[in-house]
């Protein structure tokens, strides 16, 4: 789903962040053969607890890893990459550029109300941004953004990792449905706006 600036985005977009664990582990082969091959990879499964879902994804981006992690961060591209993203605000900043805490207004459907997420950003730039939401209708979610460079930094690898507990008690389902329909389309956005910002 997942989210944003544009991508943090994202991370509210699909109702929030996939269990760190998970990054550690190797990327199945047939998805190494699609993020080459130019498309998104992706895995979203339901919570077993019925209350939400979860999504993996990876894209390969031509383009340096500080201009992605400057796209994903940019609250004000947040609309253009992901339309249901009504509104990005950095509440705070940490002055050495280690931390944030963002809040978003989604609305995700016109039968759903509109919700909004405050989440705490802890970033390694520009390697990884780790998130976890705080406050807001959201009540259980945690992921990260991972950023590989290639071709001797002239490219970089992003994997997207996003766990989270639905809003309004929507069902598991319609969470992974929306995953699967989003997430995609928002690394896609993610890829044209960091190609056209490098």
């Amino acid at each position: 789903m997942p989210k944003f600036g544009p991508v943090v985005a994202l991370v509210v977009l699909v109702a929030f962040g996939l269990a760190s664990a998970a990054a550690a582990d190797t990327p199945k082969p047939d998805w190494l053969r699609r993020v080459e091959s130019g498309e998104v990879a992706l895995e979203a499964r339901p919570d077993p607890g019925g209350r939400g879902g979860s999504v993996r994804a990876m894209i390969d981006i031509a383009a340096p890893p500080e201009a992605v992690w400057r796209t994903i961060l940019d609250c004000e591209r947040a609309a253009r990459m992901t339309p249901s993203v009504k509104r990005c605000t950095v509440l705070w900043r940490d002055p050495s550029g280690r931390g944030e805490l963002r809040e978003h207004v989604v609305k995700w459907s016109f039968l759903l109300p509109a919700f909004h997420s405050v989440s705490r950003l802890e970033l390694d730039p520009p390697r990884r941004i780790a998130f976890r939401c705080v406050d807001g209708d959201i009540k259980a979610c945690e992921g990260q953004w991972l950023l590989e460079p290639l071709d001797d930094g002239r490219a970089t690898r992003v994997t997207y990792e996003n766990r989270a507990q639905a809003p309004y008690g929507m069902p598991s389902g319609l969470t992974v449905i929306a995953m699967r329909r989003d997430v995609p389309a928002a690394l896609r956005a993610l890829r044209r706006e960091s190609v056209a910002a490098r």
